[in-house]
């Protein structure tokens, strides 16, 4: 799998709450998980609350080497999503965790939308976590393009 360095990736040790739709960024579409994310940091081992400042610098960006909670020994630096396939019944997400800009792990994880289930999840919760948030902002972003398709073909 060909790893592309302007593609989106997000800190592993951001742990996303809700969705920030005001406006505030120039280009959601193109952050790490397809929108800003409030939440909290989780580099210490525990969730601790962090400045809105510093969500929108270093956690919603990853490689926030500048991050003063980053710990010195982590398994990753950023992890990366995008997706590989969707159709009605099935989002099918890949995931590259990368350190020093290079992958060290990779894969794909497949979200069953008639039952709501990851039919594989990553068995580390931080990606999980994030892969959930990628899949929430991406089916977001679907059915607000599928409801402006709707209101088009009814005004034609």
């Amino acid at each position: 799998m060909a790893v592309l360095r302007g593609t989106n990736l997000a800190c592993p040790f951001f742990a996303p709450r809700e969705i920030v739709n005001d406006g505030s960024w120039p280009h959601p579409s193109r952050l790490p998980l397809g929108a800003g994310w409030t939440g909290n940091c989780r580099a210490s081992g525990q969730e601790t609350a962090t400045s809105d400042i510093h969500i929108r610098e270093f956690c919603n960006l990853g490689y926030a080497s500048a991050c003063p909670h980053l710990p010195r020994g982590r398994d990753w630096d950023a992890v990366r999503f995008s997706v590989a396939k969707a159709n009605v019944s099935q989002v099918t997400l890949w995931y590259v965790c990368e350190i020093a800009h290079a992958p060290v792990e990779h894969g794909r994880l497949t979200f069953d939308l008639a039952h709501q289930v990851w039919l594989n999840p990553h068995a580390d919760a931080r990606v999980h976590r994030l892969a959930s948030c990628y899949l929430e902002t991406y089916r977001a972003r679907w059915q607000n393009m599928s409801r402006n398709a709707e209101e088009v073909d009814l005004r034609g």
